[in-house]
């Protein structure tokens, strides 16, 4: 989501201050008569066989913010065809499934959760028949869809809340979290997420433009059921689903993780996958380890692991020890990823890491070659920095640099809506497909060698070791045995590897020092054999990855 911080809380604020007045004054009040109604019948469940093979979400997920992709239409922000129009690079890179942030009808005019029409496009990103598109020709390269889906929340602006502000007697009431009386003691991220209008209290989590869906109300339920079918009854992929923890609030003191909340996402969940293929990620910074479990979500993210990734980069050693560490008791369906849109999960990359590429890479390779569904935040293959100007989450969901065109960086023919990354006119597209040694080039490799080792794409996590700033890890599936080895420090060091033989035969997939340059597949009779002693030199800054041979 978007709303968790000490910031947010203070927009919250001043837009209750500055526009809230206006909402709560009126029931004829004029922008409120004009809110358009959204979809409400019953969709029937048509289960729409998967257009792709069998595992693709094991594969390299991109989450795309589609407003800062790609302009198709000169109107200086991205949309569903921009995004079409480059899938070609997204296959070619590597990719086997995009994550889109929600491009359903949205009341923000940016990140999308304060949704308007569950069951139809954001105009400013298109039409229904291009995401049918985007579906069609991702599908034709392999290439999975998910989107968001806020199943928390919906806009003020919702046609439903509309008519439950206006009428307290109208059957939407039910649908909303409302009270007459405003509840005390709350406290939630630092702010009171109550808010009162003539007409009551409702609750809104992410704050007053977000009223919170009443989850126990078996209509409201229904209607989000109906909704997920209405996406995968078009051939979509699979959710993202927000902030699942948050879907039932008890009390005061019990508003976070409830049992109610767990049981609910399974329900949708269990839905989700009566269609077959489908993958479902869920957004739980609770317990992830918890929601990743079949009987839960069955995928969730990884939150815990981003924290140590940048720090590991540069040399931190108990960061390294805790990367080591976390998948040796952490579900496999876990997804991992190093930045993404909200700013509590960190900056972009390359602010975390100082511009450090050789620090860079190191991070980047780390939970692409660890277990769990990786996901890239769209401009991390090209090291894009945080837009120029901005702090907080805007800062992180700047326009892609594809050319360094100075003021529009190829996005669009248009001045971009927001500014373009402090580090675009070195760090774009364009030149990176030309460079063999870029970042993007790099990604690309990486991403080969999880494509073709399932023993990296889907295989076990064993032997994990780290000494200093070295590391060492073992992923194996079926007769596949792959050996993963990371030197995060300044200077080539020995290390002794654990749970191979003297004499073992390991043959080079990334030869030492690829940090430093292109990961080019060396010929396949580039082995180095271990002696008695079973230590490998690690050059500084490198990974290097090795398939173990009897």
């Amino acid at each position: 989501m978007t709303t968790r911080n000490p910031a947010a809380s203070v927009r919250a604020r001043l837009y209750l201050a500055s526009v809230w007045l206006a909402l709560c004054a009126a029931l004829a009040h004029p922008a409120l008569a004009q809110v358009p109604a959204a979809a409400l019948s019953p969709v029937p469940e048509r289960l729409v066989p998967s257009a792709l093979p069998e595992g693709w979400h094991h594969g390299a997920f991109m989450e795309i913010f589609v407003r800062s992709w790609k302009d198709s239409d000169g109107d200086g922000m991205g949309d569903l065809r921009g995004l079409t129009q480059t899938l070609d690079t997204l296959q070619q890179l590597g990719i086997r499934g995009l994550w889109l942030m929600p491009v359903t009808r949205s009341a923000d005019g940016d990140h999308g959760y304060a949704t308007t029409d569950y069951r139809d496009i954001e105009p400013a990103y298109g039409t229904l028949a291009d995401f049918d598109e985007l579906l069609r020709r991702a599908h034709a390269r392999g290439i999975g869809v998910i989107m968001d889906y806020v199943v928390n929340h919906s806009a003020d602006r919702h046609s439903f809340f509309v008519q439950a502000l206006r009428d307290p007697k109208s059957p939407f009431r039910a649908w909303y979290e409302w009270r007459d009386a405003k509840p005390e003691g709350w406290d939630i991220w630092g702010k009171d997420p109550w808010f009162t209008t003539p007409a009551g209290s409702y609750l809104g989590t992410f704050g007053a433009d977000m009223p919170d869906f009443n989850l126990r109300h078996a209509p409201a339920v229904a209607y989000h059921q109906d909704s997920l079918r209405f996406w995968l009854n078009r051939g979509l992929d699979g959710f993202r689903l927000d902030a699942v923890p948050h879907l039932i609030e008890n009390n005061a003191r019990d508003w976070n993780d409830q049992p109610e909340s767990r049981r609910l996402t399974a329900e949708l969940v269990r839905g989700v996958h009566r269609y077959p293929g489908r993958y479902v990620v869920c957004e739980a910074t609770a317990e992830p380890r918890d929601y990743a479990q079949p009987q839960l979500c069955g995928g969730a993210f990884a939150f815990g692991l981003e924290k140590d990734l940048a720090p590991a980069a540069r040399g931190d050693v108990e960061a390294i020890a805790r990367v080591a560490e976390f998948y040796r008791t952490a579900p496999h369906t876990l997804a991992s990823f190093v930045s993404n849109h909200d700013q509590f999960a960190g900056r972009r990359l390359w602010d975390q890491v100082g511009g450090d590429e050789g620090a860079y890479r190191l991070a980047a390779a780390t939970y692409l070659l660890l277990p769990g569904t990786p996901f890239i935040y769209y401009g991390e293959e090209i090291g894009m920095a945080g837009a120029r100007g901005l702090s907080g989450d805007p800062a992180i969901r700047g326009p892609y640099s594809w050319t360094g065109e100075p003021e529009r960086a190829g996005f669009s023919t248009a001045r971009p809506y927001r500014a373009l990354a402090a580090n675009q006119a070195t760090h774009h597209l364009q030149a990176q497909l030309r460079d063999p040694a870029s970042l993007w080039h790099f990604y690309k490799n990486v991403l080969h060698l999880r494509n073709s080792r399932v023993s990296i794409a889907r295989g076990s996590y064993e032997w994990p070791q780290a000494e200093g700033q070295r590391m060492a890890f073992q992923r194996r599936h079926g007769h596949e045995h792959t050996l993963v080895t990371f030197n995060y420090g300044r200077e080539a060091a020995p290390l002794v590897l654990q749970g191979v033989q003297p004499g073992q035969r390991l043959r080079v997939l990334m030869p030492a020092g690829a940090v430093a340059g292109n990961l080019a597949v060396p010929p396949a009779t580039t082995v180095i054999t271990l002696g008695t002693d079973r230590a490998l030199l690690l050059p500084a800054q490198s990974v290097q990855v090795f398939a173990l041979e009897p």
